[in-house]
Order: structure tokens, then sequence, then C-alpha cells
């Protein structure tokens, strides 16, 4: 197999089970970190051409990080396109499935070990309620419908906006700090969120600082996400 990765976490997935397999990935697939293959743009400009050139049998997608008229040029040139939709824990495991059988290997370990890391996590008693912002400038964060939420959820953090009508809505700052939430989840991506950026406009709150990784991603970080976030939460609440 020949595979084209338009979305790092997956890129990390196929890269630990079928070594070899992928020719090309974007250049925000920074996992495994020794990863040597031709970068062929970003998740939201990938170079058609360049995908074309390299003859892929199978090109990764998803469909929240790349857009369909990339896509849809993708597949008019020959190309196969699969596209994942991932908006919870447990359709993350059937999408990881279904894309390591399409790159023609049997179930990994690590897998079966992510299952197994979320069958039972251990959430947060009481339950708490967050914002998770995503970005600043405009402020953005986790509304309706989200992966991320999901895994939250599941550790026993509500977030405020889940009800929103968009999947991640702009919401002014006053707004944010006035519907007084437990905690402020500051995840170090999309936007990097840093310990001298993010937690100075949230006076008074507690904020935990986690890994954008464990949060977002849908691959073998799955396997330590519940004890990562679990443990930058209850650091965050002490």
């Amino acid at each position: 197999m020949r595979v084209v990765s338009l979305v790092p976490s997956l890129t990390e997935a196929i890269a630990r089970s079928a070594p070899g397999a992928l020719v090309g990935a974007t250049d925000w697939c920074t996992r495994p970190a020794d990863l040597d293959v031709t970068r062929i743009g970003g998740t939201k400009n990938p170079k058609l051409d360049r995908i074309v050139a390299l003859a892929p049998d199978l090109v990764i997608a998803n469909e929240e990080e790349n857009r369909e008229p990339d896509l849809a040029a993708l597949r008019e040139a020959g190309l196969e396109v699969l596209v994942t939709e991932v908006r919870d824990v447990p359709q993350a495991f059937r999408e990881l499935d279904r894309v390591v059988g399409a790159c023609g290997v049997v179930r990994p370990r690590w897998l079966d070990e992510a299952e197994e890391a979320w069958s039972a996590p251990a959430p947060l008693s009481p339950r708490v309620t967050a914002v998770v912002p995503i970005w600043r400038r405009p402020w953005m964060v986790l509304g309706r419908d989200t992966f991320a939420g999901d895994v939250l959820s599941r550790l026993g953090v509500d977030h405020l906006y889940t009800g929103h009508e968009d999947r991640y809505p702009r919401i002014p700052l006053d707004e944010l700090r006035a519907v007084a939430p437990g905690v402020v989840v500051l995840p170090d991506e999309p936007y990097r969120f840093t310990p001298d950026d993010g937690p100075e406009a949230f006076p008074g709150l507690p904020c935990a600082l986690v890994s954008g990784r464990h949060l977002t991603w849908y691959g073998p970080s799955l396997a330590e996400a519940p004890r990562a976030l679990g443990a930058a939460l209850r650091a965050a609440l002490r």
C-alpha cells in the first residue's frame, strides 16, 4: 500500500499500524517525530499536484479537518479517498478500525489498549463545568457535537457550550468569565495556550493546561488520554 494522510492523528495511527505504507503527510503531521515522508502542505491547503504525483493507493481524510473541494479534486484525479467522521469516542474507535483495515493490516494492539483505557475511565467526582477555548483573538470555544467535548464528558467535565448551535462558537471573553465555569480547559492546539498565554485572561478561575494531542487526536494517544487529561484536570482543581 501507498498511503497519503491528510489528518495528523491518523498519520500517527497509520505509521504505528502499517510501517512503510505512508508516502505523504501534511506539514502538521508531527507524530511520529522521525516520520520521513513527502510533505504535501497543510490540512486546509494541500498541494494536490504533489499528492497525485505520489500515486497513492489511498488518501486518508477527515470531514472536519479537510475541505470537500480538495477531496473532490483528488477523486477526479482518480485517487481513492477514505473520509472519516469522528464526533465521539466510540465513533473514533470504529473509524480507526476502518482506517487500519483499509491500509491492509490486522487490528493493531495499540487500538485494543486504547479501547480498554476508555472502557472505564475514572471521571471527576463531583462533575465539574468548564469552558474550553480553542482560539483567542477572537475567543472561540468548544460547542456542540465535538469529539473533544465527548472526551471531557467521559472524564466528568461538562462544558457549558455543548448546546450552542455552532460547533466552535465565538464567545466574547466577558461572557466566558461571566458563566463562572468550574474550570477553564486550555489545550495547546489548535491555539497554543501556555502558562503565560491564556490563564491570565481568567483571573480567579482554575485553569487546566492540557495536551491537544490527548484532547483532540484519535489514534495511539487515546491509550494515554484518560490518565493524562485526568491528571491535568485534578491538578488544576486542587
